[in-house]
């Protein structure tokens, strides 16, 4: 079973849609079926890559890596 911390490594992923091996994908999937903290933690990052994308003016990479890293910081807490 994974741990939540390759959860939150790999979340990314998920969220950007890219093609995981199958097992990975399965593994991430499991663990989030049975991991509140995680689905929750995946939907913050969701809604944080929609509101990012709707932006009318693009952020740079600096201040987008600062928002990840309070989302990150927060969930650690």
């Amino acid at each position: 079973m994974l741990k939540c911390k390759h959860v939150e490594q790999r979340a990314d992923a998920l969220v950007d849609g890219e093609r995981l091996p199958f097992g990975e994908h399965l593994a991430l999937r499991a663990h989030l079926m049975i991991c509140r903290h995680c689905r929750r933690y995946l939907r913050q990052l969701q809604a944080l890559v929609r509101t990012l994308r709707r932006s009318p003016a693009p952020l740079s990479d600096t201040h987008t890596e600062a928002l990840v890293e309070r989302i990150v910081d927060r969930q650690s807490e």
